[in-house]
Order: structure tokens, then C-alpha cells, then sequence
């Protein structure tokens, strides 16, 4: 099933402020060089991610899954002065690409990446967070979800992406080991009275959180 139809995500990326001209060579040698390209977010996600993070200007982000460091670089583009992201990437090869892109952006100072299991990082990182992304594996959204939500700020914003994932979540009956995940997160956020949330139907689907 296609989710968003091809000419549609064209219109929208025409009427969406491009991105900027440092940020080119990251989307152009991912797409060029990596076999799972497919994996990064696309131009208008980025600069929804851009977007969000310029109006909230946090102090601190966490992104669980860095892949070659895009979306990290339009997160980080809302950073306040003395902020701080931390990105977390369980393949070496890819943080290694990752942090190339970072040393060569304005916020080589502020962005850390961290490398290993989330799961074993996120409780060693002493924040509280204002803004997350979670992109990694997706049977442990969950897990991660449970694990940053309370060291996230109140009114705190955590967007998980392909929380459609390739319109797999309703398909009857579910089938495979990640759109059962996904689905499952899904519903155990919507039964948080913790939180609110709103499912964007962008690209896989961003679900947007905001703690209470």
C-alpha cells in the first residue's frame, strides 16, 4: 500500500522551504553511497524536524538512531547557544559517516554521538530532554519510549518516525515482527495519560508526544 502517493510528496517538497545549501552534500551522499539509503529521512521530514526544533529551541535533544547524521544536523538547527544533542548509533560504520557529517557542520561541538545499544546509553545520559527522536530498531520503541519519558521536560516533545511503517499496521492480520511492534507502541502511547499525541500520516508516519 502506498501511503503518501509520489506526486503528492513532490507537490509538497515544491512548496516546502528547501533545505540549506550545507545540508545538501549529507542527503546527496547518503542517497549516492549507502545501500539503505531508503532509511534517512526524507527533505520535507527534515525540515519538519528543522521546523519543530526552531520553535521549541531546546536545550537538550536525544535521537535514538543516527544513521549518517541527517536528521540530527536539522535537529540540532533550533539548538540554543549553549545546547546540547546526543545521538545514539548502534552501527559503527554509520556513526563513523555520522560524525564526519557532524565535524563539519556549524555544531561539531554540540552534537555527541554516542555508540552502542540505546538501551545501555540512554539511562547513563544525565538530562532532562526537551525534544527527542526516536528512529531506531522498532521492536524496542516501547522500550525506549518508557525509558526517556520521565527524563523528559513537562511539556517536553518526543516524535517517533515510521510509526506506519509501510502501511503494514493495518493490514488484517498483522503480519511481521516490526509492524506488529509499531502497532503495539502505537496503542501503548494512546493509553498514556501521561501524554498526548497526534499520528502525522508524513512520509511513514511521525507520531508527535507531548508529556503532561
Amino acid at each position: 500500500m502506498e501511503i503518501v502517493n509520489n506526486a503528492i510528496e513532490q507537490y509538497a517538497e515544491k512548496f516546502t522551504t528547501a533545505q540549506p545549501d550545507w545540508l545538501q552534500p549529507v542527503f546527496d551522499a547518503t542517497n549516492r553511497l549507502h545501500p539503505h539509503a531508503h532509511m534517512m529521512s526524507s527533505k520535507v521530514q527534515g525540515q519538519f524536524l528543522s521546523f519543530l526544533s526552531n520553535i521549541i529551541q531546546p536545550t537538550y535533544v536525544l535521537e535514538i538512531g543516527t544513521f549518517t547524521g541527517y536528521s540530527a544536523l536539522c535537529l540540532a538547527s533550533g539548538l540554543k547557544d549553549d545546547g546540547q544533542l546526543h545521538t545514539i548509533e548502534l552501527r559503527e560504520e554509520d556513526a563513523k559517516t555520522a560524525q564526519q557529517n557532524f565535524s563539519n557542520s556549524k555544531w561539531a561541538k554540540q552534537i555527541h554521538l554516542h555508540i552502542g545499544n540505546a538501551l545501555d546509553i540512554i539511562p547513563s545520559l544525565p538530562y532532562e530532554w526537551d525534544l527527542v527522536f526516536i528512529d531506531a530498531d522498532k521492536t524496542s520503541y516501547t522500550q525506549y519510549y518508557e525509558l526517556v519519558l520521565p527524563k523528559v521536560k513537562k511539556n517536553g516533545v518526543i516524535i517517533a518516525d515510521n510509526v506506519l511503517f509501510h502501511a503494514q499496521v493495518v493490514e488484517q492480520p498483522l503480519k511481521g515482527k516490526n509492524a506488529k511492534a509499531i502497532h503495539a507502541f502505537n496503542e501503548w502511547v494512546a493509553n498514556d495519560a501521561k501524554t498526548h499525541q497526534v499520528l502525522l500520516t508524513v512520509r511513514d508516519g511521525l507520531l508527535l508526544i507531548q508529556k503532561l
